[in-house]
């Protein structure tokens, strides 16, 4: 009876440690996307009037936005400085989107609540910042 050779123990192995290192990145991998993709940054609202509500993008159709919000300056009696916040609304949520573009054509004054995700994916938006809840403001 003969005994294994000192080369294919080795082989094995490496074969064995090239497995474990491939299936460890892997997890590795999937948990990161996993974070980035599902973990909240920032949460809160910003107050103004919804601008524009669209439905764009060529391979990926996405909902984009925008809130004018008006700061005022540090000087008494300036005007209000005229600032805009880009954001995007998930997939799905029709009745968001359906409130969102009522609000931006009566000109409504609204609380939009956003979340700020880590990162922006083409296939859910163009930004970090998502729509989760809208309040519209009696005038």
């Amino acid at each position: 009876m003969e005994s294994e050779s000192f080369g294919s123990k080795v082989k094995r192995t490496t074969k064995k440690v090239i497995r474990v290192i491939i299936i460890t990145l892997v997890i590795a991998a999937i948990g990161i996307f996993s974070f980035y993709y599902w973990g909240t940054y920032d949460e809160g609202f910003k107050s103004g009037r919804i601008i524009s509500i669209s439905h764009k993008g060529v391979i990926f159709k996405t909902y984009e936005g925008k809130i004018n919000l008006e700061t005022f300056g540090a000087l008494k009696g300036a005007s209000p400085i005229a600032e805009s916040f880009d954001f995007s609304v998930e997939k799905g949520n029709d009745a968001l989107i359906k409130d969102l573009s009522d609000a931006a054509l009566n000109g409504e004054h609204v609380n939009l609540h956003f979340i700020k995700r880590y990162a922006a994916f083409p296939w859910r938006g163009d930004t970090k910042y998502f729509a989760v809840r809208v309040e519209r403001l009696s005038k």
